[in-house]
């Protein structure tokens, strides 16, 4: 069966999200991420909570939501994990919440990293595919605004972020709704992602054909010795390469 529509993961894949430069600061005797130490800054002007206690109920709360949601591939919104977090330190402000969801998505967007020839390989693509992304992110409106700072909104069929679909891969049903919106069958979606366990598993399992892409994968070999069962169905390091495989596999012009 031929391919009909490419399906994209968001970051490390379109565009590169450099979490491990993320500028780390001293505060209150701790080596923490810049960004935590703005949270409680804000959370601290309502309600005066020491930093220890902030961290102690933070982590907390991540580790259940690691049980409720992550564990059976619920996504929790952005917004949610601080509500959460508020309520569990005594009152939730809706002002305070959205403050905190700026500020931590501010964070993240300013490590964001555009790959300059990713447009021109995806108009390429445009030209014979139907295109969309499927990816898992807590915040679709980030998600929404990197595509737009890449220039890759606009040659999107279809955009499907897991906070507004409230599920991640590898689940089925966010890629369900991806061939769904693109109107095609499993066996003519081509996916193309970084992670093997939600990427290639995901759609490995609806019968999906994938591409892992490796550019941003440290060690490619281990990563799959360590995952013996998930093998992806082609293996690339640079977005460039799909071109040239879509043609081999006789899709395309």
């Amino acid at each position: 069966m031929p391919i009909r529509a490419i399906s994209f993961d968001l970051f490390d894949t379109l565009v590169d999200l450099l979490t491990e430069t993320i500028p780390r600061v001293e505060y209150c005797g701790h080596t923490v991420p810049g960004m935590l130490s703005q949270l409680h800054v804000l959370v601290a002007r309502k309600n005066p909570v020491d930093f220890d206690e902030f961290l102690r109920v933070m982590k907390q709360v991540d580790g259940d939501f690691r049980q409720s949601h992550y564990a059976h591939h619920r996504e929790l919104t952005t917004r949610e994990r601080f509500e959460t977090l508020l309520r569990r330190l005594g009152s939730v402000d809706g002002e305070l919440v959205t403050a905190m969801v700026d500020t931590h998505m501010g964070g993240l967007y300013e490590q964001v990293e555009f790959v300059e020839h990713h447009r021109a390989v995806l108009s390429e693509l445009k030209d014979n595919f139907r295109l969309a992304v499927c990816s898992n992110f807590s915040h679709s409106e980030t998600a929404h605004r990197v595509l737009r700072s890449a220039g890759l909104d606009d040659l999107m069929d279809a955009i499907l972020i897991s906070d507004a679909v409230g599920i991640r891969k590898p689940a089925a049903k966010i890629f369900r709704d991806t061939l769904e919106a693109l109107d095609v069958e499993p066996g003519e979606l081509l996916h193309v992602g970084d992670s093997l366990g939600a990427d290639v598993a995901g759609a490995a399992a609806l019968g999906i054909r994938t591409v892992w892409i490796v550019r941003r994968v440290q060690d490619p070999e281990a990563a799959l010795r360590a995952q013996p069962d998930l093998s992806p169905d082609y293996q690339i390091a640079d977005l460039a390469e799909i071109p040239l495989l879509l043609r081999s596999l006789g899709s395309g012009s």
